[in-house]
């Protein structure tokens, strides 16, 4: 728990550009430059990632070789790595292939569950001690991501006791983690701040997870609010990709490239950043995306005395 005075510590950071990032490109990367951007960020030092869905391929294009991608990796490797899912039948898929992180995902409001998932938010809940129950099985780990925790793109603005009821609710207790999701990026730090405190403060202790989108240009100061409060893990994707396909004005995600010159973990150095934006850029290049990256942009600058510059040379 944090106090007053004290610096939270780094969070983890999950990159979540395989799902959520391709989500609204329209384009599927082939498994082999999937596996390589897998490999590429866990050699960089990225604690996590959020590598594919098991939603259906029809409405959801980017995401229909996930089981192809898991296949190539190494159970070493998806240790690191989670995969979302909306019911138990993808668990057990997602288990038998070799996944052991799930992200049981649903939304708060009814409505966007309905548009994203197909049934009530009840029905998702019922559902999740069985979900529970087959991660357990291959002794895994489950989180409870909740969608729209903030706002609903039907419905609007989410009232924060119905995702603490959810929450509290003895069928979700199981999960290892809380997502909490600004799907529309429509959240403030006040709210973020109030609402991450609220889940600490009342609901469960387990690991509590911040996944912002930047529409309104919050992203990272929605992040920091998040991590301040209390939140151990927050999640982005390579230069802001991303977005909901069944959320009506919702953008990029926050940049994992911002999220980690904002909060600066041991790892992270500006070797690393250089490296990082090479990634980025050719992956935004390969799918035709603009780069929403502010510290993308900086690392491209010409102040050459800073040392976060792309090929800055230091001086003795």
């Amino acid at each position: 728990m944090n106090t007053a005075g004290q610096v939270p510590p780094p969070p983890v950071l999950r990159d979540v550009t395989l799902r959520d990032g391709l989500q609204l490109t329209g384009k599927m990367l082939p498994v082999q430059r999937k596996v390589d951007i897998v490999r590429g960020l866990l050699e960089l030092g990225v604690p996590a990632l959020e590598i594919g869905s098991m939603a259906r391929p029809d409405l959801v294009a980017p995401m229909a070789n996930t089981m192809e991608l898991i296949a190539e990796l190494t159970p070493a490797e998806l240790r690191r790595c989670w995969v979302w899912v909306a019911t138990p039948r993808h668990v057990a898929k997602a288990a038998a292939a070799g996944v052991r992180n799930f992200q049981y995902c649903f939304s708060v409001s009814d409505a966007h569950n309905r548009a994203n998932i197909g049934r009530d938010t009840e029905d998702s809940v019922a559902a999740m001690p069985e979900a529970v129950r087959l991660a357990r099985e291959v002794d895994g780990s489950i989180q409870l991501c909740l969608a729209t925790a903030f706002s609903c793109p039907f419905d609007g603005p989410v009232d924060p006791e119905r995702v603490l009821a959810i929450a509290r609710d003895p069928r979700t207790e199981g999960a290892d983690d809380i997502v909490l999701a600004d799907t529309l990026g429509q959240a403030d730090p006040g709210q973020v701040s109030e609402l991450v405190t609220a889940v600490r403060e009342r609901t469960p202790r387990r690991r509590i997870v911040f996944h912002g989108h930047d529409t309104w240009g919050m992203g990272v100061a929605n992040t920091l609010a998040a991590v301040a409060a209390g939140a151990d893990m927050v999640d982005g994707s390579l230069g802001g990709l991303g977005g909901c396909p069944f959320a009506p004005g919702a953008s990029g995600n926050t940049a994992s490239e911002d999220i980690l010159f904002a909060t600066r973990p041991a790892w992270f150095t500006p070797a690393t950043l250089a490296e990082l934006v090479a990634l980025s850029q050719d992956l935004l290049a390969e799918l035709g995306e603009p780069n929403r990256s502010r510290t993308v942009e900086g690392a491209r600058s010409k102040a050459s005395a800073f040392p976060w510059v792309v090929g800055h040379e230091p001086t003795d």
